[in-house]
Order: structure tokens, then sequence, then C-alpha cells
């Protein structure tokens, strides 16, 4: 039997979004909790249909909550005292279980008129309640000792009947707004005083610490150990049930895995003629820094070709750089004697990308006639076009809407415009400056992107008339790339941010406030524990090394680890990151 991989369990690691972790004691494994506030599972998702297990073992059972909570949500309050509009998006379903009779809330703070009443009466010491969720249909449900109609009659996850919540508001007892491509990780809460025992079983203990008898029910890929039968459909929530995409997956392609369609390489300038190697990859973007000197970043792509570079802290256009990159390698690239490339005694650092091989094509899909090479199993497209000046649209040839936008005038000085799916058409970025987010219509003229699409509004930084331009643009590809928002909590114990995979690299810029675009990545420095060497897109300076900006990089993502406000104050911040081994295949033993 193919082996289940790494099961969820309850995170030690604390916060999802803002609010300084206060879990109690964790015991069994992980498994087992003395809670004080609200705890979160390790394994977050966005689709699917999911089954977990509950065990209540306090005797006193007043104030506990059970359910789903998605990354916005703050982990400081009781699961209960969740506020929904801060920050806005987050949501919470779950059930109070000791009410009487039970209560379901979702969207609002206990008590609200989110909440409904079920027929089910207070659960008792010892119970165990089971949580099934699909999140393809957004309907949510509860059992009680392996009864999902004791809970509520008629309720069937199997057949998706009468589910107690739900986000179009039929069958079940209350209905939750959902706001789609957010992740959920299971979550339970205990809201009154003192701190009471739980113990979950993501499928690997249906003993719940060998407590009872075993179940021995499986989920539908023969994974899990279950005390009650699982609905049918539903999966445990386990690293090899998780989602990856078909085109990266490492079991399905030796030509597209992770590695293959991002990496990043180090090397030392010799002001000579310099062949960088073993980047596992034919790169179609490479963007070069100086570590250890103040030296430009320099983007330099296969579709604008050798010697021609932009630079991330500068607002200039195209500059010719003959000595800069010379070629393009199957496996690496070549340098010339350009000391922003090559300087002797500098140490560099290159992030790497693969499009399409440096081939080209037309693509008319939008308004203005773009030159594209597009990698579509990878997330990533360049284009080039002419500005018109007037709102117009021009295509990406990428399979899904881009999630990261990055576009620069090329024909002469302008700033860098920035698109970001998490803040949405509305707001803008300058990748040359560590200002917040803007807002103005005139960038993408109040038009998401879509999955042929980027609309162009009438700002000269991203559509002057008669202006070259070239754009560059990611979208999130399961196990390999994912591109969201995280809250600070101004706290040394930070926010936990799930990525489904361990990063490459990782950027983080703050939104509401001006602060810098700092870049991480496990080529510099090696440690999964307190990750501290920094690089900016927005400032030429060299390599920063300090505790005060360190981060745990994780196999299922990152963990904040400073109170520092350039990645971690009272605010919100966007963040783009690229992966090496998907969670999937990053066993822990």
């Amino acid at each position: 039997m193919a082996s289940s991989g790494n099961f969820c369990t309850l995170n030690p690691l604390g916060a999802q979004g803002g609010g300084a972790p206060d879990i109690g004691t964790l015991s069994n494994g992980n498994l087992s909790v003395s809670l004080t506030d609200t705890a979160f599972g390790t394994i977050g998702v966005t689709s699917g249909k999911w089954y977990w297990e509950y065990r209540m073992v306090s005797s006193g059972t007043s104030g506990s909550a059970i359910g789903w909570a998605n990354e916005l949500v703050n982990s400081e309050p009781e699961l209960g005292y969740n506020s929904p509009s801060s920050p806005s998006g987050a949501q919470i379903v779950y059930a109070y279980l000791t009410e009487n009779p039970m209560q379901i809330i979702s969207d609002a703070p206990k008590g609200s008129s989110s909440g409904g009443n079920l027929s089910a009466n207070a659960i008792s010491q010892n119970d165990i309640i089971g949580v099934a969720a699909d999140f393809d249909n957004d309907k949510w449900y509860f059992s009680i000792n392996g009864s999902f109609t004791d809970m509520l009659s008629g309720q069937n996850p199997s057949n998706g009947s009468n589910p107690t919540c739900s986000a179009s508001g039929g069958g079940g007892v209350v209905t939750i707004a959902r706001t789609a491509g957010l992740t959920w990780f299971p979550a339970i809460g205990n809201w009154a005083a003192p701190t009471r025992d739980y113990t979950v079983n993501f499928g690997q203990d249906s003993t719940f610490g060998g407590a009872i008898s075993a179940g021995g029910n499986a989920d539908g890929n023969g994974f899990g150990d279950f005390l009650y039968s699982v609905p049918t459909g539903f999966l445990a929530l386990s690293s090899s049930n998780l989602p990856i995409s078909d085109d990266i997956d490492p079991a399905q392609t030796d030509d597209d895995y992770p590695a293959k369609n991002f990496n990043t390489v180090l090397y030392s300038g010799n002001a000579s003629t310099n062949a960088i190697t073993g980047l596992g990859l034919k790169p179609d973007l490479i963007w070069i820094k100086g570590r250890n000197d103040s030296t430009d970043n320099r983007l330099v792509d296969s579709t604008r070709g050798v010697g021609v570079a932009l630079r991330s802290n500068a607002d200039g256009g195209d500059v010719s750089e003959g000595n800069g990159v010379t070629a393009f390698g199957t496996d690496g690239f070549t340098l010339g004697s350009e000391t922003g490339y090559n300087g002797s005694s500098i140490n560099f650092v290159s992030w790497c990308w693969k499009a399409n091989g440096g081939v080209t094509s037309s693509n008319s899909s939008g308004d203005i006639t773009s030159t594209v090479q597009a990698n579509t199993k990878g997330g990533f497209s360049i284009m080039t076009y002419t500005g018109t000046g007037s709102n117009a649209t021009i295509g990406h040839s990428l399979s899904a809407k881009p999630d990261f936008i990055l576009i620069k005038r090329r024909s002469s000085s302008q700033t860098w415009g920035v698109y970001h799916s998490a803040l949405g058409a509305t707001k803008y970025l300058a990748l040359n400056s560590n200002a917040a987010a803007g807002t103005a219509t005139a960038f993408w003229n109040d038009t998401e992107p879509t999955t042929s699409v980027i609309s162009l509004g009438t700002e000269g930084r991203v559509n002057q008339n008669s202006g070259t331009y070239v754009a560059y643009a990611w979208h999130s590809v399961s196990g390999f790339s994912r591109f969201g928002s995280f809250q600070g909590n101004a706290d040394n114990d930070g926010p936990f941010v799930y990525t489904g995979f361990r990063p490459r690299m990782l950027w983080i810029k703050e939104v509401d406030n001006a602060d810098d675009w700092v870049v991480y990545d496990t080529a510099r420095d090696t440690f999964n524990r307190g990750s501290s060497r920094v690089l900016r897109y927005e400032n030429a300076t060299a390599e920063f090394d300090g505790s005060t900006r360190a981060i745990d990089m994780l196999s299922n993502g990152f963990k904040i680890r400073t109170s520092n406000n350039t990645i971690n104050q009272s605010s919100t911040f966007v963040y783009g990151c690229f992966g090496d081994v998907p969670f999937r295949y990053n066993q822990t033993f």
C-alpha cells in the first residue's frame, strides 16, 4: 500500500493570521492539547473534501468549539471571538458543541445573528465529533459519535444533502459568504476558562492516544485510521492526499518538476568570461544581485535578448550591457566582465525562471497584440507589447489567471507597475519603491486579469501611447508556487504562513505602510531555522544578515520569528514564493 505520508497535527507554531498564539500545552505527538485559546492544524486546503475527528476529554466541557478557520483569522482571541472584519476576509465555520441546543456559527463572533441552533443536545465528555468539509461546494457537516443525522436530520455528506452550514444557503442552519481562494485549516477553540483537554485524529490514531478501541476505518484512498466510517468521497488530511499540479508532480514528470521551473544559483565574479552552470534548467528570466556589494538588481530575459537589462531598483528603461549576460545555456548562463553581473571578488545570487526557451509567439487575445513566451506548467509568462494610452487588454498565454504581474516601460524612464491578486485590480505597488500600496483605476482599469488577458488602464507606467513594455506574470501552481497575504502580529512569535511546499525563494512586502521588498532564499541561507540573509528588490544595498529579520523555512510554509516592522507589524503583507519540494513528498520522520 502506498505511504500515507504525513498526517495533519495541531500546529505548535500557532498563528495562521495575526495575533500572538496562545495554544496551551501540546502532547501525544501534537494530537492532544490542554487548550487555552485556539489551535489550528498543520495542513491547509483550498478545495476538495476532507474529514477528521475530535474527542472531548475534559469533564468540564463548557466553551468548546470545533470547525475550520481560514488563514486570515486572528489566532489571539478564542475561536468564537474572532472578528471577520479585521482583517477583511477572515472567516470561521464552527460549532459551539456545549451550547444546549448546540450552535453553529460562521463569519462572526459567538452569539451573533449568523448563528443557528441544531436539534442535537450539547455533547458530553468522551463524545467523538466528526468534521467533514466539502470545499468544492462550500458545504460543512458535523457528526456525533458516528451519526450525522443525530447532529442534524437528513444530513448526509456522502450525497451532499442538508449540510449544517453552506455558502448556498440551502439545507443547513447557517449560510456563510465564503471568500474563494483562501486556505482553510482545522481549528478548535476554548472560550471559557480554564484550559480544557482535547484530542484530535486526522487519520493517524483512532484510539485517541490509547483511550478507546481502534476503529480501523480508512478513506477512499486507503489512508487513515478513523473511529467511524469516512463519508464517501472525503479524505484524510494527509500529505499524500494533498492536490498537486500534474504538470509539476515529480511522480509524473522528469522535465517540469519544481526545480526545473525555478532555481537559485550562487557564484563568485571573476571580471572575465564566467560560465555559470548547475542551475538544472535553461533560464528565460535571469535576476542577478550582488550580495556583498551595492550593485543593482538586474533582470535579463530571453525575449528581449542578451545584453539588454532592466533594474528592479530603478525606473530607467532598457539598458544595453553587452558584457552582462552573453548567453542563455541549457544548464545556466554565461557572463561577460560587467561589474554588476560578474565583478571581481563580488558574490552573486541569481534567481532564474523557465519560460519557453526563448521561443516567442504572437498573442491576439487582447486589444493589443502581445509577443509572448509562456510556461503553462510552471505558471510563468513573459510578454512584450506597445501601449495605446487607452484602456486595453493584452494576452498572457497562461492557463490560469495571473496572481502576480510586473510591468516595466522599456522605452523611457518610469516606475514599475505591480499587480498582486491579494490586493486586487484597484491597487498597485511599485517594484522600485518601498511605498505602500496605492489606489488607482488607471493601472488595471478596475478589472481583474482573466485566464486569457490582463487589463490595462491609461496609466503611463503600464500603457503609454507608443511606449514599449515588458511584463512578467505568474500564477500559483499547487505544490510549486504561491502568492498570498498574511496579517502581522508585531510579535517575535509571528504568523505561520502555509504554502503547501518548502519555499526555495520568498519575498515579502508590507502594503499598508512604506517598507522594503524583503527577499530570502535557501541557497544563501541553508538552515531551516532563523533564515535572515536579506536582499531587497527596491534597493541596491548589499545583503543584510541579522536576527531582526529572521524567519523559518519549513516543509509546508514559513514562520515569522521577529517583530521587525518590515515583515511583521500589525499590518497586511503580501508575499510570493517558489518551492523545491512539494509538501506531498516532503516526508518527516
